[in-house]
């Protein structure tokens, strides 16, 4: 049966797919958060071992490691239960919207947010944090429904704004022991991949880093 757009109509199979989607994005949020949490326990037991070998270290070789491992690394715990309610909530946000997508998003996040957190963060300091992740995820779903015109989206955006917006202060320089440049950057990465990933450029043939310490050299 189609619609009067010659789109095919919605039905039960079309609600079962959206509710099948919304538990595959639950899941996939909480088993990162679970993984965020064992990572952790690792890094405790190695005495921070994995934190100082693979956090950002800005403008050295060796500190490239970073972007792909500092986002899930923490200074402590403390600092790992200060992130883990926006990323259950925003990393379940983004995913909800399509797992393949959301993945990208964080993707492109992921890698626009570490690089450049090591091109202009302090020498000598060190990056962790999934911060980046959720100032990216922020921008997107902020920012993915201008892209795609989408008056839902545009809505979610809205109230993600007023929910998480103050956050966004978190991307001026000046706080002690916070990475500036990977919340700015977490955020730039996710504009690009709300503009990489909208829908107007994806259709085809017309019909998805926390806290920084000084490191003594």
């Amino acid at each position: 049966m189609s619609a009067p757009n010659g789109l095919p109509a919605a039905g039960p199979g079309t609600g079962r797919r959206r509710g099948g989607a919304l538990v595959s994005a639950a899941l996939l949020t909480a088993g990162f958060i679970v993984m965020l949490y064992v990572i952790e326990f690792a890094d405790v037991i190695s005495g921070q071992r994995l934190e100082q070998e693979g956090g950002i270290r800005p403008l050295e070789t060796d500190g490239l490691v970073g972007i792909l491992f500092a986002p899930v690394l923490h200074a402590d715990w403390a600092h790992l239960y200060a992130n883990t309610f926006a990323v259950a909530i925003l990393g379940f946000m983004v995913l909800a919207s399509g797992i393949g997508r959301g993945i990208a998003a964080t993707a492109i996040i992921w890698v626009i947010g570490g690089v450049g957190t090591w091109l202009t963060g302090g020498i000598g300091t060190l990056h962790v944090g999934a911060s980046l992740l959720i100032f990216g995820w922020l921008t997107y779903l902020i920012v993915r429904g201008v892209f795609n015109r989408s008056i839902g989206q545009l809505a979610i955006g809205v109230i993600v704004f007023l929910v998480y917006g103050t956050m966004l202060f978190g991307v001026l320089p000046g706080q002690t022991g916070i990475s500036w440049q990977g919340h700015l950057f977490g955020a730039i990465g996710g504009v690009v991949a709300g503009a990489m990933l909208s829908r107007k450029r994806t259709t085809v043939g017309g019909g998805g880093a926390g806290r920084i310490s000084s490191m003594a050299r």
